[in-house]
């Protein structure tokens, strides 16, 4: 799958995210090793500390089917009714992306027209990870 194709897979996550609250509404789309894409968009709530990013929502879904190998993942974002932004992901999704990637993850931000791939490592300097557990 292109970047651009996951990238419009995003796009249409991002139609079914429920922001009454900010009215920022964000998709993501997470392609799998096996090939599977994953879709997530984001989830408000009103005591805003119990809403989901689109990121997690994906990575949850795909977790849950028993996947554990990402490919890439592409987030999209922007206020409702108005022309995407460039959207990166929240802190606490990089740490979530972190939990099962690695640093050379590629995470595709912008645009169907605009964007740019960058590495997880490049979104989240020094991430505690699952090796830091570790007893050496």
């Amino acid at each position: 799958m292109t970047d651009k194709e996951l990238v419009l897979r995003a796009v249409t996550a991002r139609e079914k995210a429920y922001a009454p609250y900010s009215g920022f509404c964000v998709g993501a789309a997470l392609l799998t090793e096996s090939g599977k894409v994953y879709t997530g968009c984001n989830i408000e709530n009103a005591s805003l500390g119990a809403t989901i990013c689109a990121e997690r929502v994906a990575m949850t879904k795909a977790v849950s089917d028993g996947e554990r190998k990402f490919a890439k993942i592409a987030i999209v974002g922007g206020k409702e009714g108005e022309d995407l932004v460039f959207c990166s992901p929240c802190g606490i999704c990089r740490q979530f992306m972190a939990e099962f990637t690695n640093a050379d993850f590629p995470v595709i931000l912008g645009t169907p027209n605009d964007f740019r791939t960058y590495t997880l490592n490049e979104l989240l300097l020094l991430a505690f990870t699952p090796k830091d557990l570790s007893v050496e």
